[in-house]
């Protein structure tokens, strides 16, 4: 009998002290998601595949910071924060719903080497347009930089002299704002605030027309450059089709992209609504 009343206690302590274990590991937070991995409460990591609504793994799926009382929330913006620790910085996204870090200024580099020193990009991007203006230039066409790395100064001033537009053309501010964003971004949610994308030859969209768009399409993703608003993606990108906007996001992502037919928020698995 005492055999038998000495096992019961011991197996409604086993019970007991299961139970505090995992009340303890529930009670001790949720793991915390960073660059592909999951860092657990003890500082050890796993490698984890996040699954978006597409099944489709994403660097900018990490979870970001909501912006409170954003400036433009009025006209329905509402970015996060753009995840700047990605494994890869050649995919860091920056669009209408993901913004830059507040003060973010990236190193700088002239575009061109001996020329045109007023158009820079990141440190890390400008070899690479360097070599493709050299290379088209070989080929007897020049890629022009019109605009390259953009201050957030500059890009608010831009940004807010065409929601002015709007208004006296008569729209409400909420609309002309709308209608603005489409055109130019809001600041901070530029690529060119990020030194990442260079406006090349011209800023209308007869340059599809040209030798220089014509030898871009054939030749930029040898270089990691790609057309970043095509024309027909603009309910993705949320942005007028820019045949003279390209971005940088690295030569083999670019050849994939250019195969694919697909945007940068397509082949990130980022795609949100309207």
């Amino acid at each position: 009998m005492k055999r038998i009343l000495t096992l019961v206690l011991l197996g409604v302590l086993a019970v007991v002290l299961l139970g505090y274990g995992v009340v303890s590991l529930l009670g001790s937070g949720s793991p915390t998601i960073d660059s592909g991995e999951i860092r657990d409460n003890y500082g050890e990591t796993v490698e984890v595949t996040y699954f978006t609504e597409n099944n489709i793994t994403s660097p900018a799926e990490d979870v970001t910071e909501i912006i409170e009382d954003y400036e433009y929330a009025y006209a329905g913006f509402t970015p996060a924060y753009a995840n700047m620790d990605v494994a890869d910085w050649r995919m860091i996204l920056v669009n209408r719903d993901f913004i830059l870090p507040d003060g973010y200024m990236p190193e700088l580099e002239n575009a061109v080497e001996g020329g045109y020193s007023e158009q820079k990009l990141d440190y890390r991007v400008a070899p690479y347009y360097n070599a493709m203006y050299q290379a088209a230039l070989d080929d007897g066409v020049e890629l022009v930089p019109i605009s390259g790395y953009r201050s957030v100064e500059r890009q608010t001033r831009n940004f807010e002299n065409k929601i002015q537009k709007y208004i006296d053309d008569g729209y409400g501010e909420i609309e002309a704002t709308q209608m603005a964003a489409t055109i130019i971004l809001p600041p901070g949610t530029s690529e060119h605030n990020a030194g990442l994308a260079m406006d090349i030859c011209s800023l209308y969209e007869s340059f599809e027309n040209t030798e220089e768009f014509e030898w871009l399409s054939e030749n930029a993703a040898d270089y990691g450059f790609i057309l970043r608003y095509p024309k027909d993606k603009q309910d993705i990108t949320k942005i007028i089709y820019e045949p003279w906007h390209w971005r940088y996001v690295g030569v083999e992502a670019a050849k994939e992209m250019k195969a694919s037919g697909e945007c940068l928020e397509e082949y990130l698995g980022v795609v949100t609504a309207s």
